[in-house]
């Protein structure tokens, strides 16, 4: 027990004195919200930026819509922020906002929202960590879907979206002299210079006590139904790879009918100004984010948790920011020799180059992917079907060369099984050779085994010129090829 000596010099009664105590106490033990707006109480306050069509075909414009969300339904989940990659120059960029993210991430937790920590590839380094014990003890949801564990490439909402960057060779931007002396300081680590990450960025604090780690799609799934969690943050990279496309990435929440938005001033994407469509990197950046807030989900920023202002690179130097749509540019004939072009392969040459190329006669390369499920693949012969066949036609699934067997009629190229990664994002190349007469683009038919068969009529990726290595990509498709050019079984 304890009591209060009043002096006698002060006649008032003892409640009035702690009445005139008590707004003190309350303002050195409470904290205020660093500004309106922001977290109160158990609610994150939160101004949510989408992108809506005005009309067909005449342009979007921005929208923002405040919500609150009850923290205690609330999760972040932090995608693949790794303590090392094979991009020096993406590493300084994460570097740099990491420390901000641990902030966010601290005052989530602050008021009741929970953490879950998702470094890909990197669990060995956590088997005897608690937030990773946490993860795993979880007992699988009944109602898991079943895609919760797969990559997920794109959402109906994308079929009708041009994606806006060529991420094809990787991302990479970094000077070849640096990239070089890079890859060997992490050949003399004993990592990887391809896939050097072990843990995750020793910048970002794990809560032993409360935080979880995986980078399982299905995990993640039963911790979020586990607590009740209704509305999931997005931070980490890389947006146009990771962020958009892991298990546990923006399309999967979405799929799952989560509340989803993408911190993008906490994000970073792998894209190479020397690609198309040839800006600066933090305009690829923000050509990836408007892409989200068109077809995927909306956007925040991180004042809105902290207050202040949204994070802004020292390197972003640029006097525009906040691009929404690809800078016009001088496009001529020879440009469809310099990048790949998404079109419907049914259109006539001037329709698929706004008639910058009426007629064309020679080699012309078509590259698209294709998700072959398990089921579909096993004991059958897969085929390419194609509407008209050259001499010159050739075709490679990942790299690997489609052949003629003595069987085949001559419309027909096998596809050898082994070169299929099933229930996964594949990349189907084709080089054909056709006379200046045909003013159409060519077009694949269908993708066949024994029992049923698939069309590949849609949009693809073409390129005019001739060039071996165009038959294949440095990376696995699903992190190289965008979301517009995709087909799979129904």
């Amino acid at each position: 027990m304890w009591c209060l000596t009043v002096p006698n010099r002060l006649k008032v009664p003892m409640m009035n004195y702690f009445s005139l105590l008590l707004p003190a106490i309350i303002l050195m033990v409470i904290p205020f919200p660093a500004s309106v707006g922001q977290l109160q109480g158990d609610d994150l306050k939160l101004e949510l930026r989408s992108q809506r069509q005005t009309k067909a075909d005449e342009g979007w414009e921005r929208t923002t819509e405040q919500q609150t969300w009850v923290a205690a339904e609330t999760a972040v989940i932090v995608c693949d922020v790794w303590d090392k990659h094979h991009c020096l120059n993406a590493v300084r960029r994460l570097e740099e906002f990491a420390p901000r993210m641990n902030d966010v991430l601290k005052q989530v937790r602050h008021f009741g929202a929970i953490v879950i920590h998702a470094p890909s590839d990197c669990m060995p380094a956590y088997e005897s960590h608690p937030a990773r014990h946490r993860a795993i003890s979880i007992l699988p949801d009944k109602l898991t879907p079943k895609y919760a564990a797969d990559w997920c490439s794109q959402i109906p909402t994308e079929e009708l979206a041009e994606y806006p960057i060529d991420q094809s060779d990787g991302g990479e931007d970094d000077d070849p002299a640096e990239h070089a002396t890079w890859a060997a300081e992490l050949t003399a680590l004993g990592r990887n210079p391809g896939m050097p990450w072990k843990t995750q960025s020793s910048l970002i604090e794990i809560d032993a006590d409360q935080d979880y780690i995986s980078d399982k799609g299905d995990e993640v799934w039963n911790i979020l139904q586990s607590r009740g969690i209704k509305n999931v943050i997005l931070v980490g990279v890389h947006t146009n790879m990771c962020v958009l496309g892991r298990p546990f990435g923006l399309r999967q929440m979405v799929r799952s009918a989560k509340n989803v938005v993408l911190m993008r001033d906490l994000t970073d994407c792998m894209y190479n100004p020397k690609r198309w469509p040839f800006v600066h990197h933090f305009t690829g950046n923000d050509l990836i984010v408007s892409h989200v807030e068109r077809y995927v989900c909306p956007t925040i920023t991180s004042d809105q948790i902290l207050g202040g202002r949204p994070f802004v690179s020292k390197s972003d130097v640029r006097t525009e920011r906040d691009v929404t749509t690809i800078p016009a540019a001088a496009v001529t004939a020879a440009t469809y020799q310099h990048q790949w072009t998404t079109a419907l392969l049914d259109k006539t040459w001037k329709a698929a180059t706004e008639g910058k190329i009426m007629q064309h006669g020679g080699v012309v390369w078509l590259r698209c992917t294709i998700r072959f499920p398990s089921s579909w693949i096993a004991d059958n012969v897969t085929s390419l079907g194609v509407s008209k066949q050259s001499n010159g036609l050739t075709a490679w699934m990942n790299g690997t060369p489609l052949v003629h067997a003595a069987s085949d009629v001559s419309s027909f190229l096998r596809v050898p099984q082994e070169a299929i990664v099933a229930d996964d994002i594949n990349l189907l190349v084709i080089r054909t050779e056709f006379d200046t007469q045909d003013n159409q683009l060519p077009m694949p038919q269908s993708i066949t085994n024994r029992e049923q068969s698939f069309s590949l009529n849609g949009r693809w990726q073409f390129r005019i010129g001739d060039d071996p290595v165009w038959s294949n990509i440095p990376l696995p498709a699903k992190f190289g090829i965008g979301s517009d050019v995709l087909f799979e079984p129904r």
